[in-house]
């Protein structure tokens, strides 16, 4: 039972930057990765970054040296900090809560509803 909400999406220029954030809230009792995916139109969803509930991160390669994913755990919250943004950076970005039942080994996935980025001139 895992609500998941983003928010600070918007229009900006190329080279500019945004942050992204977003809380999740309900019942987390077992450790659990967060991270943001994104999605343009016509194309397939794609990794951004993740960070693990011990702070390993990974980032897609395309996104490497631009974006950085921070957590604070007392708030369930992530955080995705995108600068020198391109046009092609511009899509839907969603944010994932993922976790494994430590009672039931079964993986569970939670996702909000997405932010719009757009980046254009």
């Amino acid at each position: 039972q895992v609500q998941v909400v983003e928010s600070g999406g918007g229009l900006v220029q190329p080279g500019g930057s945004l942050r992204l954030s977003c809380a999740a809230s309900g019942s987390i009792s077992s450790p659990y990765s967060m991270g943001w995916y994104r999605q343009a139109p016509g194309k397939q969803r794609e990794l951004v970054a993740t960070i693990g509930s011990g702070g390993s991160i990974n980032y897609a390669d395309s996104v490497k040296g631009r974006f950085t994913i921070s957590r604070d755990n007392g708030k369930n919250t992530v955080y995705l900090q995108m600068n020198s943004l391109k046009p092609e950076d511009t899509a839907v970005y969603y944010c994932n809560v993922a976790r494994v039942s430590i009672i039931t080994g079964y993986r569970y996935d939670y996702w909000g509803q997405g932010t719009q980025v757009t980046v254009s001139s």
